[in-house]
């Protein structure tokens, strides 16, 4: 079965569905055309009890930005955006106190977009944490289904109203006027979670059902094309009541490969998207960083489904020889990639993990096919660890991510090293242990011994290196610091004292990055946040005290009040303070006070490693009197406990001598 339809045209033809779909799909659409116009219909959309508010901080002050200078082609491009808006009803001339200007942003097709830069607005707005869904999670859900039909919204911000009241808080400014949005923007803060509230809302009673949400994508799956005719009838139905319209041009129907935020659905398992794949086979050897970053980009989005990508990736950044052959083999792992199964939660679920000295690696499997991959680069007290704990460690780290899908039943659990076949009958357990016995506890298991050899996946995951790769990997966010000079309160007159490649005051421009001594400048923002994680904590770094750490930071960036900032970020560095040792650092040696009479100050040590004698004795207990240097010669075991250890005390010295006021020893472990 393969019934795939893209629909092109603004009406429907029964002539041109005929010979791409059943009878009975044709018929379902035509129904439900409503559904599906060519164009929205004008006027505002129903009030549905889920509209866009905007919360601002109490007291913050309101923007009032100018509009950004245009030249005539722009300035009739805006006013053509604008006045198709108000024809469409969606904005109205406003009278607001705040306001924000907008800019024009190209397509691909060469026309022009008008955006409204809605920062200002959203840097004094409440934030919101309505949950945004996991993608691999909703991916899973498909399991089983072998056909499938993708329908998406069309404008879709555009079909939630403004908040009655809250309309003069959207206001843009333009050369024209004044203007405040009816509907809701592109841009703002909470507009997701806005439009998510209202996707889960309309199609509640089928999600986890028969239907995938994510934001203006919904996926519907089904197990047979009788079955799949119900489900269409029902998401068309609940459309349909709540007025939201989809886009015909971008849905497919009764499909059994469909693609779907990035990856192709089928009846066998998640792909990676032909279309990407193509695009990795032509790219061309990356020669430049941009050309690096572009495609690093693109690879990184399908790193599920390539085990030990970092270790593959990692000389991209170093555009040699050796960078050129990552390249490649990137390429091919990306243009191979194994195909991940969808779980399936009738069937046992298996765990392979594994732990090096830098590393863990872990893999979920289903009759010995991956349905996930995890790897961590292991660092701080852990680093430190045992063998043994680090496998224990790799355990708990895998179920802790994948205990949605182990705790429902029984699962297997392989792994290379025998003792952790004993964790059940271990008797003695430190702190750590127990807090994680007790969470593996929880989880019905049964534990399997692999020899290191066939533990081949979880293995090499464990040994791939990410010391500097995260900082690679996530630096190329660097490139939005660029916007951020023109409005920060540090840089802003820089910006206008300084051209592309002239130095003013020690301070240059060069790619529209602002340097100071060859050091980068960072704008107020998440990105100064994240480099003080990653100087104090990431990559090679050993989670140095305050002057190290601005000495790491200082060598490549700038920006005034770094040291107190660098200060107050170790200071109250959680992972520091945890491992932090508790106890005080120990004073200065003290001579003993000399007593005064006998057998009232004592010392005691143990002598260790003597031939064992006819009754097993193989230590010395040593007491000796600090006031007479009297000394007590006890025979005992080495394996002779503290209670043991007591009771020769009180029948070899507190019987002749009576109880001591002080006794002296070292830490041994007995006490």
């Amino acid at each position: 079965m393969c019934y795939a339809f893209i629909y092109k045209d603004a009406l429907f033809s029964l002539e041109d569905m005929r010979h791409t779909l059943p009878p009975a799909v044709t018929n379902l659409l035509q129904e439900y055309a409503d559904v599906f116009p060519a164009e929205i219909p004008l006027g505002l959309p129903p009030i549905r009890g889920i509209e866009h508010q905007i919360d601002l901080i109490p007291g913050a002050s309101l923007p009032n930005r100018a509009a950004y200078r245009t030249d005539p082609e722009e300035t009739k491009e805006i006013q053509r955006w604008v006045q198709d808006l108000l024809d469409r009803g969606y904005v109205r001339e406003s009278l607001s106190p705040c306001a924000v200007p907008v800019i024009l942003v190209p397509k691909k097709d060469g026309s022009w977009r008008m955006c409204v830069d809605c920062r200002a607005i959203n840097n004094i707005t409440i934030r919101y944490c309505h949950p945004i869904p996991r993608l691999d999670d909703m991916l899973d859900e498909s399991s089983g289904s072998i056909i499938f039909s993708k329908v998406e919204l069309c404008s879709g911000y555009h079909q939630i109203r403004m908040k009655l009241g809250d309309e003069w808080k959207t206001a843009f400014k333009t050369k024209f006027g004044l203007y405040e949005w009816l509907v809701m923007s592109f841009g703002l803060t909470n507009a997701p979670s806005t439009f998510m509230r209202l996707m889960n809302e309309v199609l509640r009673a089928f999600i986890e059902k028969f239907v995938v949400v994510y934001f203006d994508d919904i996926l519907i799956y089904s197990k047979s094309l009788h079955e799949h005719m119900d489900h269409l009838r029902a998401v068309f139905d609940a459309l349909r009541a709540a007025r939201l319209f989809g886009n015909i041009e971008k849905c497919t129907f009764c499909t059994d490969r469909v693609s779907f935020l990035g990856y192709v659905m089928t009846p066998q398992g998640i792909e990676v998207d032909e279309a990407k794949v193509q695009a990795i086979r032509s790219w061309p050897t990356p020669t430049t960083v941009s050309q690096v970053r572009s495609f690093y980009g693109l690879a990184g989005f399908y790193r599920r489904f390539v085990p030990n990508f970092n270790t593959i990736a990692a000389p991209l950044n170093e555009l040699t020889k050796k960078g050129e052959d990552a390249f490649n083999l990137l390429k091919d792992k990306l243009t191979h990639a194994p195909l991940l199964q969808l779980s399936d939660f009738g069937k046992t679920f298996e765990l392979e993990c594994d732990a090096s000295g830098v590393g863990i690696g872990d893999v979920l499997m289903q009759e010995n096919k991956p349905v996930a991959y995890l790897s961590e680069k292991l660092s701080g007290p852990v680093l430190n660890y045992s063998t043994y704990d680090k496998e224990l460690y790799a355990l708990v780290r895998s179920l802790k991510t994948w205990q949605h899908y182990l705790w429902p039943k029984e699962f297997i659990i392989h792994s290379d090293h025998e003792s952790l076949k004993h964790i059940r009958s271990q008797v003695k357990l430190n702190r750590i242990h127990a807090k994680w016995v007790e969470f593996i506890e929880s989880f019905s298991y049964v534990i399997k011994h692999n020899k290191g050899k066939d533990n081949v996946i979880a293995d090499a995951l464990s040994r791939r290196y990410t010391m500097l790769l995260q900082l690679h990997h996530r630096i190329f966010g660097l490139e939005s610091i660029k916007e951020q000079y023109a409005y920060d309160e540090d840089f802003k007159d820089i910006m206008l004292h300084c051209k592309e490649g002239r130095t003013w005051n020690k301070y240059v421009i060069n790619e529209r990055f602002v340097f100071r001594a060859n050091r980068l400048c960072i704008p107020v923002g998440s990105v100064r946040l994240f480099l003080l994680q990653e100087a104090h904590g990431g990559g090679l770094m050993g989670h140095f005290g305050a002057k190290q750490t601005e000495a790491v930071l200082s060598a490549h960036f700038f920006y005034p009040k770094m040291r107190r900032d660098v200060e107050r970020f170790v200071s109250h560095y959680t992972t520091c303070q945890k491992a932090k040792s508790r106890l005080n650092p120990h004073g200065l040696y003290m001579p003993l006070p000399v007593p005064s009479t006998p057998w009232e100050d004592i010392s005691m040590d143990f002598v260790l490693g003597l031939p064992r004698t006819k009754r097993g004795r193989d230590s010395i207990f040593v007491v000796v009197d600090r006031f007479s240097k009297m000394a007590h010669f006890i025979p005992c075991h080495k394996s002779d406990d503290a209670v043991n250890i007591a009771n020769l005390f009180f029948q070899e010295i507190v019987r002749l001598h009576g109880m001591p006021s002080t006794i002296v020893s070292d830490r041994d472990a007995k006490f």
